[in-house]
Order: structure tokens, then sequence, then C-alpha cells
């Protein structure tokens, strides 16, 4: 929502006359209230055993930039930046970071081991499909990797519902984990160049197809990020990005603080109510961290 639609809200439905330079101080106001917990949350996904990037489109003023986002189990967290390079993949997760990550196969993510990363098989279906509709010997081999493909997922749906164990899965994957790298070494002399080059550019992270059957924890898709990140897509079609690098801080500080808060089932106009008032009083503001008998109660909730 831009500041001129705030505006207007806010004088329409609550009688509020504002300006749009006090909108812009409240803004700031709010993202120095939520300073803390937001570098606590931060700090927080460089130690997580698993992380799910993704990235999309941004404007800053007259800037290209990109709104890239690292989501784990209990919290997401966003930031604003001028490049799409590994350089910002690398600072938002940390030097240390060392757990499991799941991304498409963008080139900002290659620095990482591929037996540590695992590439989104919902990138790779839509890959596939299109292979199927070139016709030919590559629509022999896309119509091939999907039925592999459905097997495969037809399993992992029953180790997410709790009924296959992923030992089994691990066990029953091993003649599709052949099947399919067998697939794509043959397409990449199926005499059509589209379906050549992919097949290749898939090969070149074989290790990173089959992470997540090596370990459990590990999602095969990279949806949780894409999910994550549709709420800033919408976000910039509605008011175009930013203007300035104070307003990208607001951006990732408000959507950083909404999406965690959502995934622990946490009430986000109260938690920013308390953050601002504890700023007023020159406290600090509550932790976006998961507490540990919240993480307890979402994993085994009450009968």
């Amino acid at each position: 929502m831009s500041k001129r639609t705030t505006q207007s809200v806010l004088e329409d439905l609550f009688g509020l006359p504002m300006s749009l330079g006090t909108l812009a101080n409240l803004e700031q106001a709010t993202v120095h209230a939520l300073a803390e917990p937001v570098a606590e949350a931060r700090a927080y996904v460089q130690r997580q055993p698993t992380a799910y990037l993704d990235e999309t489109g941004w404007r800053e003023g007259r800037q290209r930039a990109w709104l890239w986002t690292a989501v784990t189990a209990w919290v997401t967290v966003f930031v604003v930046r001028r490049s799409r390079s590994s350089q910002v993949a690398q600072a938002l997760l940390g030097e240390r970071f060392w757990g499991y990550l799941v991304t498409d196969r963008w080139s900002a993510y290659s620095w990482y081991p591929s037996w540590r990363r695992q590439v989104c098989w919902a990138h790779l279906l839509r890959d596939i499909e299109a292979m199927c509709e070139r016709g030919g010997r590559s629509r022999e081999l896309g119509e091939a990797l999907r039925a592999q493909a459905r097997h495969m997922f037809s399993w992992w749906h029953r180790v997410r519902a709790g009924t296959l164990s992923h030992a089994s899965f691990a066990s029953d994957m091993r003649p599709i984990r052949r099947a399919v790298e067998r697939l794509l070494e043959a397409g990449q002399t199926c005499g059509v160049p589209k379906t050549e080059g992919t097949c290749r550019d898939i090969l070149k992270r074989r290790q990173a197809l089959w992470t997540f059957v090596r370990h459990a924890g590990v999602e095969p898709t990279n949806n949780a990020a894409e999910r994550a990140i549709r709420p800033g897509v919408l976000w910039r079609k509605g008011s175009f990005g930013t203007q300035s690098p104070e307003g990208s801080r607001f951006v990732e500080t408000m959507m950083t603080v909404v999406a965690t808060l959502k995934q622990q089932h946490r009430h986000v106009l109260t938690y920013v109510t308390v953050a601002c008032e504890a700023a007023l009083r020159e406290e600090a503001a509550p932790s976006l961290l998961p507490t540990p008998a919240a993480t307890e109660e979402l994993l085994c909730p009450a009968a």
C-alpha cells in the first residue's frame, strides 16, 4: 500500500488527517522500535539446520533492486538490496551457515556446496513440462522424467503424511534416482538444443537433486520461500517499490515481523503495538524468536 493510499484510508475511515511527511516519520520510528528483534531474527536464521531462499524484483527510487527472503521453520527474514548476486545470499546466510540450503538454480547460490544444497523440484517440473512441449525426442525424455517425478512425489507425500518412513523412502528412491540421471544424461545428446542445455545444467548440480532423500527435514521444493515472498510481490505491484533506502528498510522490517509472527501464530498488531510502546519508554522490544514452550506447543499441539 502506498503512502497516499494509507493517508486516504486513515482520513476516510478513521477521520485522522495526516501528512505524507508524518507517515514517513512514523515508518522510521517503527523501524527503530523493531531494529533489535529484527537483527536477532536474522542472526537466528543463520544458525538453523535448513533455510529456503528466494528473491524477486523490486524498485528503489529509479534504481533496480531485489527483495530477498530466507525462510526457516520458525523465523522468516527479508532484505531489499540493489543486487541479485551471490554476495547478498552469503550476507543473508552469514559466514558460519552450514545448514541445508533449498533454492532454485539461480547462479547466486552456486557458491554453496552442492551436497548441502537442494535444488527446487517445482522448478525442475516446469523444465520437464517445457521438454514435453518441444516434441520429438525431447517429448519422450520429458514424459519419462515426468513419470519418475510423479512416483517420487507420491512417495514423498506419504513421508509428509507419516505413512512412510524416511528410511524406507530413501531406499525406494534408489531406482528412481538412477532412472532420472540416465534420462538427463541421454538428454544431453537428444538433438534438441534447449533440452540438451537444460539437461547439462541440471546435471551440474547432480548431488543437489537428492539432498532431501539423503537427509530428513529437507523439502524437495522451494515453495516455502516462494509463498513467503508473494506478499512482497503484491506490495511491489501496489506501490511500485520504494522511493528511498529508508523506505526499503521499512518494507524489509515489516515483512520480517509479519511473516515470522504468522509462522508462530502470534498476533501482529499486538506485537507491533507493544514494541512501539516499549520504544517510547526506552525499553527493549519483545523478541521475535519462538520460546521453547511455544515451539513445543506448535510441534505437539494439545489434544
